[in-house]
């Protein structure tokens, strides 16, 4: 389904986040996650894409197992980082023909193990990215006439690249302009960042759907990870002292995050969010947690989709 249609259909939207397994076993690992989690019905799952693109094919292959074996809408990463057009043209292809619906348009992290020139990229910035694919979807070759729903990332606390808020907020903006339909946020743990960045859009004029990204913490050591991943992430004080009282328990770490997440969630769907993305980090039982303490009522098999099974 078109993203357009998975929003207006029924809001708020709940959405899971995998990454690519680099190994037969990992890969049968993530499989039976997505397995788990397939019967919460999410409205849909997202595909990472590694740095540099170095995970390309394992995510071509792990969307179109989604899209071929489960009832799951996958919207796949698309990054500019070490792309030419034409390299972009073939993936759009594939999934047209796959019959995906969607894409998540970003820039992309360079690639770690070996020097990397910005300058010989096709796609400079994700705005050219989401132009890229616009042309593509006014080329017809998508079976919906409105071609792939374009997704863009959005940062609550700011993008690490871009200390300047001002600027930072014309960048999205062009990314709209440019034909995004929807804005899923980098993760946050203080809702407060989400409703001044979601203020700050309707100011610029955004009028596109703001889906909150929530991580919950599992280990100290996924602390350090998940800084990491974000570029940086504020932990507020209320959240790292329950984490310190317990940091010696991991069972106590994960019930600190788990409670902290639901907490985040609970606000969030009181101030009418547009949909809420969990990064699962390929693991199911805190998403799962989270979901049964929501009191989210799993939707049923003809309310997933529409469509001739996948």
């Amino acid at each position: 389904m078109h993203i357009s249609d998975i929003i207006k259909s029924d809001s708020p939207t709940f959405s899971f986040e995998f990454f690519p397994p680099k190994t037969p076993a990992a890969a049968e690992s993530l499989y039976q996650t997505i397995r788990e989690l397939e019967s919460y019905g999410p409205h849909f799952v997202s595909v990472t894409y590694g740095a540099g693109g170095s995970t390309r094919d394992l995510t071509h292959d792990l969307v179109e197992r989604i899209q071929n074996t489960t009832k799951l809408d996958p919207i796949p990463h698309l990054t500019c980082v070490c792309h030419s057009e034409a390299e972009i043209e073939s993936i759009l292809h594939r999934y047209a023909k796959s019959c995906i619906g969607n894409i998540l348009a970003l820039g992309g992290d360079p690639p770690r193990e070996c020097a990397y020139d910005k300058s010989g990229d096709a796609f400079q910035h994700a705005t050219d990215l989401v132009k890229f694919i616009r042309r593509f979807n006014e080329s017809g070759a998508h079976p919906d006439p409105r071609g792939f729903g374009i997704g863009v990332a959005g940062f609550p606390e700011g993008h690490p690249a871009t200390p300047n808020r001002l600027v930072e907020m014309d960048h999205l903006k062009a990314k709209v302009d440019a034909g995004a339909n929807y804005i899923v946020t980098q993760l946050f743990f203080d809702n407060r960042d989400f409703y001044d960045f979601r203020e700050r859009c309707d100011l610029a004029g955004i009028r596109i759907p703001i889906i909150a990204g929530i991580m919950p913490i599992t280990s100290m050591s996924g602390c350090q990870r998940i800084a990491e991943l974000a570029g940086g992430a504020r932990f507020p004080a209320k959240l790292l002292r329950a984490l310190q009282r317990c940091k010696e328990d991991p069972q106590g770490v994960t019930r600190v995050g788990v409670h902290f997440a639901l907490e985040q969630c609970h606000d969030l769907l009181d101030n009418h969010v547009a949909g809420i993305h969990f990064y699962t980090l390929n693991r199911s039982d805190a998403t799962r947690t989270i979901f049964d303490s929501l009191g989210i009522p799993q939707r049923r098999p003809a309310e997933i989709s529409t469509s001739t099974p996948h």
